[in-house]
């Protein structure tokens, strides 16, 4: 089991305007599929508070996923993915590659999501869509294999190429 973070980008969530809808779903889906979340956080959408959030999750409380949710599409204020990178030592492009390739079954406008993802340390930072629907819709699309990355970049399994399936 590998511990979680499920961090919510909202100015309205952060203000108390708005109730949280992504983040407690995200939460769930992944307390369902056996992770363990221990930490969740509402940020406005500002870069310098969110790149302190991911930057605390994955350097202070170690937390191998970190997931966000919101801050990802064409508004002056998404700013999830600029922070996102600029924390990250290294981008997994086939995460949010995969995410908008499943999404697109859906909708057309999937190509839309500006959503990134990467590594700091020894955490995986994953960006999801704000909107209930679409953070699930993500998810899903990628939460099959995150436990084997996770097993990767934690030094828990061999090489992947020895690896099955």
């Amino acid at each position: 089991m590998f511990q979680a973070a499920v961090i919510t980008v909202s100015d309205k969530g952060f203000a108390g305007t708005r109730a949280d809808t992504g983040g407690p779903l995200v939460q769930s889906l992944l307390t369902e599929a056996g992770y363990e979340v221990v930490h969740t956080a509402i940020v406005p959408d500002e870069r310098p508070q969110i790149e302190a959030c991911l930057i605390h999750a994955a350097d202070q409380l170690r937390i191998p996923l970190i997931v966000t949710t919101g801050g990802t599409g064409f508004s002056p204020r998404d700013v999830t993915p600029e922070a996102t990178i600029a924390v990250c030592d290294r981008m997994t492009p086939g995460i949010p590659e995969s995410m908008r390739f499943a999404s697109l079954q859906v909708t057309k406008r999937a190509m839309l999501s500006r959503a990134a993802a990467g590594l700091r340390g020894s955490s995986l930072i994953i960006n999801l869509p704000g909107s209930p629907k679409g953070a699930e819709e993500n998810l899903m699309a990628v939460l099959p294999s995150l436990e084997h990355g996770l097993e990767m970049l934690l030094g828990k399994k061999g090489e992947c190429a020895q690896l099955k399936d």
